[in-house]
């Protein structure tokens, strides 16, 4: 029999100094979206399944914890993930007709690790732009992913860059079906030569072409240039590397510590983005801390198909990168029921001080909140003393 204290594989509690540094992060990662004029929106953790679900792929249905609700006997689902949410949110709660800025920041909860030391409830924090189909909100999405993590102090090592267009636009007119369509994409990703050499050997020549060169199509800027001259002259083509030249050339200008990289066989989320995406890599960290990009089609589903661009990243992993402040000194207080007591304290922790009364008989040694100052009476009045009494 488990211990009742036990909690599920890959759940946690988070303790206090990293539960004041996690706050910390959200707080600051908030406030720079605000700077953007993002607009906070907080999404329930329930919905109906099929308006989670509904045009996400199958990939999300596995990460979807799924129960039955008391009330009315349907499916809910615990969200695995805010950005269809938010798509519902744009399409028939706001409805408007301009440009839409939206930003979240809530738990979500996972079926399945996504790693060995991964959470199952990551502490999602996403932006949204719904609205406008240019570039221009690519590269604002792509400018406060990165500044983000800036304000987060994340050390920024490499923005990796891609665009979905580029293997849709090789796979047009190529009869193929589901299965075969994943399994290319598995090879890409892979950089499985001879799986997709066997793949694609019936496809159109300048299909097969064109696919087997993406698989040495990753590296600097430069790869752009090498992909101009390998692949296929396709509108979709030559539309997406035209963007991500300009992504990588104005994240370099804006971001001269990061570095880009290219990666056009990357087929991360390809049933998912429309568009450029780019994950963004720091030291200390095994995965991608930041995902986004475009994907014009969530809004589908709900009716209203509007363009769209975000990214979104777990605010739990950039607490294990980054290190917190230095908690605040808090000033302690003896307890007193007397009034003027209890005026003095009220007024310090309106003036923004944190107070720790000590409780009779308790050993203030044993708190855990650092104290530098305390208060005392003096000559009828109470007031803060130099340092706190060990």
């Amino acid at each position: 029999m488990s211990s009742a204290w036990l909690l599920p594989e890959h759940i946690a509690d988070v303790l206090p100094a990293r539960a004041r540094h996690v706050e910390q992060l959200r707080r600051g990662l908030l406030d720079a979206a605000e700077g953007f004029g993002f607009e906070l929106v907080i999404p329930p953790m329930l919905e109906h399944i099929e308006s989670l679900l509904t045009g996400t792929g199958h990939a999300l249905d596995l990460q979807t914890f799924k129960l039955v609700d008391q009330l009315s006997g349907r499916t809910l689902g615990i969200r695995a993930d805010s950005t269809p949410q938010v798509a519902r949110i744009d399409a028939h709660m706001l409805n408007r007709k301009g440009i839409v800025r939206l930003c979240y920041c809530g738990p979500v909860l996972h079926a399945r690790a996504s790693g060995s030391d991964a959470t199952r409830e990551p502490l999602q924090f996403g932006a949204e732009i719904y609205g406008h189909d240019g570039l221009e909100a690519d590269l604002e999405i792509q400018d406060l992913a990165l500044e983000c993590l800036h304000v987060a102090g994340v050390r920024t090592g490499v923005i990796d860059l891609g665009d979905a267009r580029i293997v849709r636009a090789m796979m047009a007119g190529v009869p193929v079906d589901a299965e075969c369509l994943d399994a290319v994409y598995a090879a890409l990703a892979d950089k499985d030569a001879s799986e997709l050499r066997s793949l694609v050997a019936g496809f159109p020549a300048e299909a097969r072409r064109g696919l087997e060169a993406l698989l040495s199509l990753y590296g600097d800027e430069a790869v752009l240039d090498e992909a101009r001259r390998a692949l296929p002259e396709r509108a979709g083509v030559r539309r997406a590397l035209a963007d991500l030249a300009a992504l990588a050339r104005h994240a370099r200008q804006s971001f001269p510590d990061v570095q880009v990289g290219i990666d056009l066989a990357d087929s991360t989320g390809y049933a998912y983005y429309s568009g450029p995406r780019f994950a963004v890599y720091a030291e200390g960290a095994s995965d991608a801390i930041a995902r986004g990009g475009r994907y014009d089609e969530v809004g589908a589903v709900f009716g209203r198909n509007r363009p769209a661009v975000g990214f979104g990243l777990d605010v739990k992993v950039l607490a294990t990168l980054t290190a917190a402040s230095v908690p605040r000194r808090a000033i302690r207080s003896p307890w007193s029921d007397e009034a003027d007591h209890r005026r003095a304290v009220r007024a310090l922790r309106q003036a923004g001080e944190i107070v720790v009364v000590d409780f009779p008989d308790a050993r203030p040694e044993l708190s855990g909140v650092p104290c530098d100052r305390e208060l005392v009476r003096r000559e009828g009045d109470w007031v803060v003393a130099g340092q706190a009494a060990p």
